[in-house]
């Protein structure tokens, strides 16, 4: 083990010390971003920066057991990113399949799929399905991976759900337009039923949403990284833990 890794091990286990676990977030959105950059600054190729991107996923969820984060959505694919050139595209999309297969047989996680099905392959459809449908009512985390998700894209599509669904009742436009509130849009959301996001965290020093959570990150607290996503270690992720817990949520008031 070289000297610099005792260091950051030694250092990690003295943050976890610290950390109150009745401050730690319940739900924590990820946005992992920096894969490609990764790879460059290391001379591998975009396909291997995904895959060490995508091995690092297994590593968060372990921490994230550890200090009891109960969600995890984690940003794999955004609905810009389908405009990717298919020879990247394509073993991207192997690589997240091959992800979210493993969550599903990992046997600790329930799995659920956010983002707008319809226009992902049907190979990735069908896995997402699948392990979704293998989780359910599984104890333990519940892991959010967001393919094909755009935040714009989420409202517009619950907007839509919520009109098919009064037009299924016979409620006319006005009828809608005089009850219409908050709560009505958030049970269309593809996380709907869940609590919204207490804590964003975005690799590769990047300091804006992209349009990740729009809704639900109302009042979450943002944690950017330096780091690109797979070389993110334990310490950077309980400095967040850290940071979050130091900061006074008053949501307004």
């Amino acid at each position: 083990m070289k000297l610099r890794d005792l260091v950051y091990r030694l250092y990690a286990r003295r943050v976890g010390g610290r950390l109150d676990h009745d401050a730690v977030p319940k739900h924590i959105g990820v946005i992992l971003d920096g894969n490609r950059r990764w790879a460059k600054a290391s001379g591998g190729t975009t396909e291997q920066g995904h895959q060490a991107g995508a091995d690092k996923i297994t590593e968060l969820l372990g921490w994230c057991a550890q200090t009891d984060v109960e969600v995890v959505t984690l940003w794999m694919l955004s609905t810009d990113n389908l405009d990717r050139p298919e020879v990247e595209l394509r073993p991207l999309l192997n690589i997240i399949e091959n992800t979210v297969r493993g969550l599903a047989a990992d046997g600790r996680w329930r799995v659920h799929h956010v983002g707008n099905l319809d226009i992902l392959p049907a190979q990735t459809q069908r896995v997402l399905k699948e392990a979704e449908e293998d989780t359910r009512g599984r104890p333990g985390i519940l892991v959010n991976v967001a393919v094909g998700y755009g935040g714009r894209q989420e409202i517009a599509d619950a907007v839509r759900s919520l009109l098919h669904e009064h037009a299924a009742k016979g409620t006319s436009i006005e009828e809608l337009a005089e009850i219409l509130d908050i709560d009505h849009i958030s049970e269309h959301l593809y996380t709907r039923g869940q609590p919204d996001p207490d804590l964003v965290i975005r690799t590769s020093g990047e300091q804006r949403l992209s349009g990740f959570m729009l809704w639900q990150s109302a009042h979450s607290e943002y944690y950017f990284c330096e780091v690109f996503w797979p070389a993110f270690r334990k310490v950077d992720f309980l400095r967040a833990l850290r940071d979050y817990a130091a900061r006074h949520r008053r949501y307004g008031a």
